[in-house]
């Protein structure tokens, strides 16, 4: 993700649930049978959430590097450029409690003028940080009442900060609380990924 651009939020787009599901589909198309899912996740994905207008999607894979070396050359067909990260931002109060291969990714992203921005996501299904992005993702459906309070915080804080690595490191936290409730919210109703 370009980390040095000023985040914007802009207000919610009904037109991006479709667009999301038609993105996956291109992409599942692309990447072909590695890919075991292809979701929309992210605030483009939440009805009414307020959002930076890039589209994040997770492809669930058996294998990270089997998956990276098949996806290059699809992806940089369709305008995609592969990223150093290699990992994802483990929650607070989990640092040593998992291995931190748990929390590994791929990562990609599109920025070009002619095509739909996106932040491709490599995750191992089954990890935990998969898990976390549909978590997260479904809570916030489950709960719209908690997206205005959400997308608030979203416009504040893209107006404060420089850049959008500051975005995500200031984010990051708020994202591990609501991570404690929606864990509470899955037990009790009996959540799984993927349903």
């Amino acid at each position: 993700m370009p980390e040095h651009e000023k985040p914007v939020v802009a207000p919610h787009d009904p037109a991006w649930a479709a667009q999301g599901a038609a993105l996956c589909a291109q992409l599942g198309a692309a990447i072909g049978p590695l890919a075991l899912y292809v979701e929309h996740i992210g605030s483009t994905s939440v009805p009414g959430m307020a959002a930076k207008a890039i589209y994040d999607v997770q492809v669930s894979v058996a294998d990270l590097d089997d998956a990276a070396a098949a996806f290059e050359a699809p992806l940089a067909a369709l305008g995609f450029v592969r990223a150093p990260y290699l990992r994802d931002h483990v929650p607070a109060g989990r640092e040593g409690d998992e291995d931190p291969a748990d929390w590994a990714k791929r990562y990609w992203s599109r920025r070009t003028e002619d095509a739909t921005p996106v932040n491709l996501h490599v995750r191992r299904a089954g990890s935990p940080n998969e898990r976390l992005a549909l978590l997260f993702r479904d809570w916030l459906r489950a709960t719209p009442e908690a997206v205005p309070a959400y997308g608030r915080f979203k416009y504040v804080l893209a107006q404060a900060v420089a850049d959008t690595g500051t975005y995500a490191d200031v984010k990051d936290p708020v994202v591990d609380v609501i991570g404690v409730v929606a864990e509470q919210w899955a037990a009790r109703t009996g959540w799984r990924p993927h349903l």
